[in-house]
């Protein structure tokens, strides 16, 4: 199955800072990827690489099998909505469709008037009355308009209320059935992601953590409830992604392909949202530790 995006060692710095380093996926295609982690992981800036807004500092990066942003046949080929859900706010909705046209060469004209339809958003106001969530719609719309074989959205619910949020995810899903295009979607509120996607990367300190197809993610990850136990007596093939310990208790969340046979542990299963905290628990225990450290 051919790649929608590939990334191989790939990092980005702004001065002495990595935004994102030694970045290595590989999404297929067929997917809508959920792209999540907790602010400033690193979410936007994988996603500028992607579209070609930003070059890289490290590795590299291919998008639907070229570079990013390489030429205007590629640009054609990818949408991209910024975090900001950008629009003109002095332009009316009707000039922000005749834009679209003049700067897209693939741009469907039908598909976006029938969505403004849709709507009900009239083509005579000015973006900058419209509510949250119709500034998003319109985004989107322009988006969709392009005809992209892939569509990259950064937060672009963030600021929305939930039934704004739900109204735009459900116009998202719709549209990724109705015109078979790839999608990748960044978000730092996991509840909206597992509606959605079913690939899913989690960035956390600007490195990728986990990788996959949720539904595979969720079967070989595990949470572990016990007598208290060191991690390192764990058989080896038990990952451990995260633990915590009481006096008496240990919990444990690892990622394994193997039955677990060990009566002694309670076995759950995890949810996704479970699933991308113990990752960012991970890394936020990580983080102690080497201020403990360096403390000492």
């Amino acid at each position: 199955m051919t790649s929608v995006l590939q990334a191989q060692g790939l990092g980005r710095k702004y001065g002495k800072r990595w935004a994102l380093r030694e970045c290595t996926i590989d999404i297929p295609a067929g997917h809508v990827v959920g792209l999540v982690g907790p602010n400033g992981a690193g979410k936007t800036t994988l996603l500028k690489l992607a579209c070609g807004q930003l070059e890289p500092t490290a590795g590299g990066i291919t998008v639907l099998g070229g570079r990013p942003g390489s030429t205007p046949a590629q640009l054609a080929r990818v949408g991209f909505v910024a975090q900001d859900t950008p629009v003109y706010a002095g332009l009316s909705v009707a000039e922000h469709l005749r834009l679209g046209a003049r700067l897209n060469p693939r741009w469907d004209d039908a598909r976006a008037r029938e969505r403004i339809a849709r709507l009900g958003l009239s083509p005579t106001h000015r973006a900058g009355k419209l509510s949250g969530g119709q500034r998003a719609q319109l985004a989107l719309t322009l988006g969709l308009a392009k005809r992209p074989e892939l569509l990259i959205l950064d937060e672009p619910v963030a600021s929305l209320d939930p039934l704004a949020r739900r109204e735009f995810l459900q116009h998202l899903m719709e549209a990724t059935v109705e015109h078979e295009f790839g999608v990748v979607l960044s978000s730092h509120l996991v509840s909206d992601l597992e509606r959605v996607c079913d690939f899913l990367i989690v960035l956390v300190d600007s490195r990728v953590q986990v990788a996959g197809e949720v539904d595979q993610l969720l079967a070989t990850h595990h949470r572990l409830t016990g007598p208290r136990r060191d991690p390192d007596r764990l058989p080896a093939d038990q990952h451990v992604v995260s633990a915590r310990h009481t006096d008496r208790q240990s919990t444990f969340v690892i990622r394994t392909d193997a039955p677990i046979h060990d009566p002694a542990w309670t076995v759950t299963q995890l949810s996704l949202e479970d699933l991308v905290l113990a990752y960012m628990d991970k890394r936020t225990e990580e983080n102690r530790r080497v201020a403990l450290e360096v403390q000492r």
